[in-house]
């Protein structure tokens, strides 16, 4: 499958698991609790996916700004990227490819399945972390089926545990159960608040961002992933000129993890 076709079908993918949780208005924080005035504001950026185009992981490497880079193991241009990214002084997370419950959709290589055996799922999940040694975290690639599945989630987060990483919750569905296994699991974890990029739209990716900066100073922390799409580096950078007020700044993921940790553990 070439990047193209992959990164089309990712997307309606999204939308169509989005569809299955009544859209963007209901997929909230893992923590819903108001913060005092005066608090920080925090907003983290996730851009999933890179691997398959230099060319368009270096449109938001050219922003020059704090987001965290989710690279897929075993394409093209990941380990490339990796290290590229790493030089410029950005994060990066392992991109873990995951079943969904679309049987038609190739998560791609890599991919954990459910009735995997342990033996197998510590064995993937190790050569995808080496192949990208400089991941502080991990999160999942489509997954819909997979993170639903406490048994299969709890074997992944016990490597991520043992690899010292964190994890984060990409939510494709409202079955996941990959944030609450990670908590009891006392995984450092969190889950994404807003999809930016499912319409491919420069104004409506901006949109998104304006909602992923209300969620912050709502609740002090937000987490927005997009895709590797112009359109998104674009809207990203139009975002950026906007985030004027100090109490609101862009941080890495871990960076926003880490204040989490300080917060109490609140129910979505």
């Amino acid at each position: 499958m070439d990047r193209r076709h992959f990164l089309i079908k990712g997307a309606s993918f999204l939308v169509g698991t989005l569809c299955g949780v009544s859209g963007f208005s209901k997929v909230f924080a893992c923590g819903t609790g108001r913060l005092h005035e005066g608090i920080q504001r925090r907003i983290a950026l996730i851009i999933d996916d890179i691997g398959f185009s230099l060319g368009r992981a270096r449109q938001f490497l050219d922003l020059n700004v704090p987001i965290t880079y989710a690279v897929l193991p075993k394409v093209v241009h990941s380990q490339h990227l990796a290290g590229e990214i790493h030089d410029c002084g950005h994060e990066i997370m392992l991109h873990q490819p995951m079943e969904p419950y679309d049987h038609e959709v190739d998560p791609g290589p890599g991919a954990l399945y459910v009735g995997d055996k342990s033996e197998k799922i510590m064995k993937v999940m190790a050569e995808n972390i080496s192949e990208i040694p400089f991941a502080t975290g991990v999160n999942n690639h489509m997954g819909s089926r997979f993170t639903s599945c406490p048994k299969e989630m709890g074997e992944v987060l016990q490597v991520v545990k043992e690899n010292n990483l964190f994890f984060v919750d990409s939510l494709t569905s409202s079955r996941s159960m990959a944030y609450e296994t990670a908590r009891r699991l006392n995984v450092t974890a969190a889950c994404r608040n807003i999809f930016l990029d499912t319409q491919i739209d420069e104004a409506a990716i901006l949109r998104q961002l304006f909602r992923l900066r209300m969620q912050a100073v709502r609740y002090g922390r937000a987490i927005g992933i997009g895709h590797p799409f112009p359109e998104t580096a674009r809207a990203v950078g139009r975002f950026v000129k906007t985030l004027k007020d100090p109490q609101i700044s862009l941080v890495y993921i871990s960076d926003l993890l880490v204040y989490e940790e300080d917060q109490p553990v609140l129910s979505r």
